[in-house]
């Protein structure tokens, strides 16, 4: 089954704990701390893969969860990190933050790699809390959480050569004659419901990739028809092959049906239009063909135009061979693609407040991704590791903002689960 998009989770690996120890070895009568340090949790890769073809695998597969850190043992000894964990996706594919639409990444080059979501931080043991003044630390830190998102994968394929055009012109039966692919041809609109690829060899040493995109149809750039699903196949082909119904077999004008196709190719991007275009015009040997073939030849005088006809292979081959010609003169040439896109890019994500301070009910709540990072550092079983939080807490400024805020004396602060009284 073909599938260009998929929705999915990736929650990479937590951190292990840091662990309090101490030595107690033979004749160290005061052995010192001793406490090692928690793995670091694995992380989500994805990896562009030329050999993938479809997002099929993430069809049934919704949720992928990184490797945890293990936690650290005595003796010094620091837990093992967890495995990265690697996921791969056709070449081609654009990876997008679910919630905001931004683009993460762009992987067009096979083996590209790109970080999703990062491996929580191991905890330090107590053996890293040693200091001239405490010699014998009895705290720990947890593992950080590994950080955890949904993502849109979007691909889009890898051509050389695109076929565009309405419904029922013909451009599965072009891509059947020339290539290898088998797509379903019937004759009815809509046949074609996913994009075929085809390798059309020309010789021993020279071919290229083409792709039947499903037909389009009025309103394509906005979405009607699936319009916005198979425009975007087109955005990284190098020539588009325009096909054309010339015998005007369904009522309809080629030559406005050439307007029209290319306007919504334009209003979807506006790259489209730069990018090299041949028109095949189909079913020259029915009624009304040649009449319809002398009128674009005299209105698309800009245009190079192959007379074809699909169902008997007639005029394909020059067609072809002019294709294999100019993606040679275009070999060099890197494909338009949008600034957004181009390239291997993650998304910046805006600083935010370390916390924030509101009043619920007269108790001063403080919050913010600071707090929530250090709290899930602290055992909050260990006295210590809860008297560092607050440490912790007073170094980032939360006193000096609550006494800003009116804090008084004996005015109740809720950190977390823990709530104490106001002492200025």
């Amino acid at each position: 089954m073909f599938y260009d998009y998929a929705k999915i989770n990736l929650k990479a690996g937590d951190g292990g704990n840091g662990v309090v120890a101490f030595r107690r070895e033979k004749y160290v009568p005061f052995g010192g701390p001793a406490g090692g340090d928690g793995g670091a949790g694995g992380s989500i890769i994805l990896v562009a893969d030329e050999g993938l073809r479809t997002l099929v695998d993430f069809r049934y597969k919704r949720h992928y969860k990184g490797e945890r850190g293990q936690h650290g043992q005595g003796s010094s000894k620091h837990g093992r990190g967890g495995q990265d964990s690697f996921l791969r996706v056709p070449a081609g594919t654009v990876v997008k933050d679910a919630e905001t639409h931004e683009i993460i990444a762009d992987l067009v080059k096979h083996g590209q790699e790109v970080v999703i979501v990062k491996g929580g931080k191991g905890g330090r043991g107590n053996a890293r809390f040693i200091s001239s003044t405490h010699r014998a630390p009895t705290l720990a830190e947890n593992g950080d959480l590994g950080e955890e998102r949904w993502i849109e994968l979007e691909l889009k394929l890898l051509a050389d050569v695109g076929l565009v055009g309405f419904p029922n012109v013909g451009k599965s039966t072009i891509i059947s004659r020339v290539s290898a692919a088998k797509p379903k041809i019937a004759d009815y609109h809509f046949t074609t419901i996913t994009p075929n690829l085809g390798m059309v060899d020309i010789d021993s040493e020279s071919s290229f990739v083409m792709a039947d995109i499903p037909g389009l149809i009025e309103g394509a750039a906005e979405g009607t028809g699936l319009g916005h699903r198979f425009l975007r196949h087109i955005e990284r082909t190098k020539v588009i092959v325009h096909v054309l119904d010339v015998s005007g077999s369904e009522d309809r004008d080629p030559l406005e049906d050439f307007h029209t196709i290319n306007h919504e190719l334009k209003k979807y991007n506006e790259y489209l239009a730069q990018r090299p275009m041949i028109i095949a015009a189909n079913k020259t040997d029915l009624l009304q063909g040649k009449d319809n073939l002398e009128v674009l030849q005299k209105e698309l005088k800009d245009y190079e135009i192959f007379p074809v006809c699909a169902a008997t292979g007639e005029g394909l081959k020059p067609l072809v061979y002019r294709l294999a010609q100019l993606l040679v003169e275009l070999k060099d040439q890197e494909p338009v693609i949008p600034k957004e896109e181009k390239g291997l890019r993650m998304v910046k994500i805006d600083k935010k407040p370390k916390f924030y301070i509101e009043k619920v009910d007269n108790i001063f709540v403080v919050t913010g991704p600071e707090i929530d990072k250090h709290w899930a550092r602290t055992d909050i079983n260990n006295e210590d590791a809860v008297a560092r939080f607050l440490q912790i807490v007073e170094a980032m400024g939360v006193i000096k903002a609550l006494r800003e805020q009116g804090a008084e004396d004996g005015d109740e602060i809720r950190i977390k689960e823990m709530i104490f009284d106001f002492l200025d």
